[in-house]
């Protein structure tokens, strides 16, 4: 009894993660145009080419269980993902809006990075070793580009520090929004 309410757990853990992967395969893109940064830019384009990977495993995940990936909506991605939107509409620019944008695609790879070690563990558990190599390959990928966005943020947040691209005092008495967040 146990390791078949495991095992429904898991499944909806799964679900969860294809609806998150595909709302992200919508919003990358968007991010990719909001960047000023060529770097930034080619970085959300490169996880973008890796999400639709993320996407094919996931199904290869279901294929292999017999069970259609369909039927639940993430709420975490969702809220993430309208939290990266709202920002975008923000009256940001050049560095700084790059550096809010790392901030809010972080948010979403600890929260990528948390499932997939979650539905990982629980493959285990159920001796879903397949699952597991599969898991753990999008588990590292997402891993990576956390740690390419910590090394970009490095360089672009000190840009915005330094003004390189907006400048604060200026845009301030301008009546623009003052800056809420850098990541």
């Amino acid at each position: 009894m146990a390791s078949q309410e495991l095992k429904d757990l898991y499944i909806d853990e799964l679900k969860d993660l294809y609806n998150a992967e595909n709302q992200l395969v919508k919003a990358l893109p968007k991010l990719a145009k909001a960047s000023s940064s060529s770097e930034l830019r080619a970085g959300f384009e490169e996880h973008f080419e890796q999400t639709k990977g993320h996407v094919e495993r996931l199904e290869q995940i279901f294929e292999m269980l017999g069970e259609s990936p369909k039927g639940k909506k993430c709420a975490g991605m969702e809220g993430l993902v309208e939290e990266g939107s709202e920002l975008m509409k923000e009256d940001l620019e050049g560095a700084v809006m790059d550096a809010a944008l790392i901030g809010a695609a972080q948010r979403v790879e600890h929260y990528e990075i948390a499932a997939y070690g979650t539905a990982r563990a629980f493959a285990e558990l159920l001796g879903e070793s397949d699952h597991v190599s599969l898991l753990e390959a999008t588990l590292s990928e997402e891993k990576e580009t956390d740690a390419k966005l910590t090394e970009l943020a490095g360089e672009i947040n000190q840009e915005a520090l330094g003004g390189d691209r907006m400048q604060p005092d200026r845009d301030v008495a301008a009546g623009k929004k003052r800056v809420k967040r850098i990541a």
